[in-house]
């Protein structure tokens, strides 16, 4: 057996697959998120762990005896700020947390390697205007500051006591030279930082270190090894067989992302696509990346009195049609690709008296689906080539929604075995190739197709002047977010 775990923005995932790559069962566990200013997004990072145990031991007792490896997974570019006891300085700052866009400016234009070698705009998101953030206004816990570690770092500390990260999850720092896969002094040095701040850089299928006998005895396990296993998306991406050029993936989690793997390192910073280094060694990848895509669907249930996803999309396609009068604009936590717009806000445009939770439901799937398109299309000017794309997360459960996104981006959709879990299988096949080795093509082979998703014309002729009012709208009142506050 093969153990992958993954710490998610709203649960951690844990999953057991077999020598031959199968899901045999999955854990998960509950997180919760701050939100005490605008803009402002945090986690305790002891709540990781607690979840980490939660999930872990909720797996079958005699299967987690027979785990061999563990791969590590989680949301990306959380800063988490470690003492020289090991203990965190304050709370994580989340990969969606707006506050340090003043800071981006700033790091841009003092430092023109973040483009050239960082291979990225500097946004909000990112881990490097974080802590230029944490030095300008917590200048005492910044002087504190031992290492810096992303959340599933954070997590490997508590498993082994090490101090480590895989090249895929440490490229969205900002602080590599993702090209060459290494720290880049300048870039830590505009942030007051070191080499000496950073955990060691593995490659996403090496060993860092082994379980702790503490935690081993807790969980039921040999002092097994712990995997390097990557960032959430490149886990998902090695969990779809998505590793090389023309290979594309969808995740709809919390956030959502469209995944392009390269086997040569690009990129196109100019349209906020991002360029990050893959979990295999020698692999790249151009990704999209929209702050709110299921977590739109988990806001309107409240608004809507749905008690469900599955409650919330059925609704729409029962009560509601294909191009509805209603469109809104999901930046509920600003937006990344391609607007790289922190102040970003939602919006709902078109309701009348005769506007039901149906039509509401149904303008929030096409919403999250056109913003997907948005990213699409940025990742197309970069020179991405797609021809099918691979849908991971829980939102790859639904039909109907797959049939509005594979119409907005004019794409067939692929679903395999093991989507619903997502980065936690790639981690565990990560963990699995560690063991078996070999050439990465059999190894990470791609599992059975369950379904396939082909984009109906009558829905892109009805979904396609929808779209243009939907980028119209934004550019319209993109001004007007500037003094609203966001959140």
């Amino acid at each position: 057996m093969y153990l992958g775990i993954d710490i998610g923005t709203s649960s951690v995932k844990a999953v057991l697959i077999n020598e031959e790559s199968q899901l045999v069962e999955s854990s998960s566990a509950s997180l919760p998120i701050s939100r005490p200013h605008p803009l402002w997004s945090e986690q305790n990072p002891a709540d990781w762990w607690d979840a980490t145990n939660e999930a872990v031991n909720g797996l079958n007792a005699l299967n987690r005896r027979k785990v061999q490896a563990i791969g590590l997974t989680g949301q990306m570019h959380g800063a988490t700020l470690i003492d020289s006891e090991q203990n965190p300085l304050r709370p994580a700052i989340l990969w969606n947390d707006g506050r340090s866009h003043i800071e981006c400016s700033e790091l841009q234009d003092a430092e023109s390697d973040f483009v050239s070698k960082g291979a990225n705009l500097v946004m909000p998101g990112f881990t490097a205007p974080k802590l230029a953030w944490v030095r300008k206004h917590e200048a005492d816990i910044f002087d504190k500051i031992d290492t810096i570690l992303l959340p599933k770092d954070y997590v490997r500390l508590c498993m082994s006591g090490e101090y480590a990260s895989d090249m895929s999850d440490s490229a969205g720092t900002l602080w590599m030279d993702v090209e060459n896969r290494k720290w880049h002094n300048p870039l830590l040095e505009a942030c007051g930082l070191n080499v000496d701040h950073m955990p060691r850089l593995y490659e996403g299928t090496e060993e860092t270190g082994r379980l702790k006998q503490d935690v081993a005895n807790a969980w039921s396990m040999d002092m097994v090894p712990i995997i390097a296993g990557g960032g959430d998306n490149a886990a998902g991406a090695v969990g779809s067989a998505v590793i090389n050029d023309g290979d594309a993936l969808m995740s709809l989690g919390t956030s959502g992302v469209i995944f392009a793997a390269t086997n040569v390192f690009r990129s196109n910073p100019e349209s906020a696509v991002h360029s990050f280094c893959h979990a295999i060694p020698e692999r790249w990848h151009l990704m999209s990346v929209m702050l709110s895509a299921a977590s739109c669907i988990d806001w309107a249930m409240g608004v809507t009195g749905l008690d469900s996803a599955k409650s919330f999309i059925a609704q729409a396609e029962k009560d509601s049609h294909i191009a509805c009068g209603v469109n809104f604009l999901p930046y509920l936590s600003g937006e990344r690709t391609p607007h790289n717009d922190p102040h970003a806000s939602g919006v709902l445009f078109g309701l009348n008296h005769d506007s039901s939770a149906a039509d509401i439901a149904q303008s929030v799937l096409e919403g999250i689906a056109f913003g997907m398109a948005d990213g699409f299309k940025a990742l197309l000017s970069a020179g991405a080539s797609i021809d099918t794309i691979s849908v991971i997360g829980g939102g790859s459960q639904s039909q109907y929604w797959g049939r509005i996104l594979a119409a907005a981006l004019n794409r067939p959709l692929i679903y395999r075995d093991g989507s619903e879990t997502g980065p936690a299988f790639g981690a565990a096949r990560l963990a699995r190739y560690s063991k078996i080795g070999g050439d990465y093509s059999d190894a990470f082979a791609p599992s059975a197709i369950t379904d396939s998703i082909e984009p109906r014309q009558d829905d892109i002729e009805k979904l396609n002047p929808k779209m243009e009012r939907f980028s119209r709208l934004y550019k319209a009142i993109s001004q007007e977010y500037k003094g609203v506050p966001n959140g």
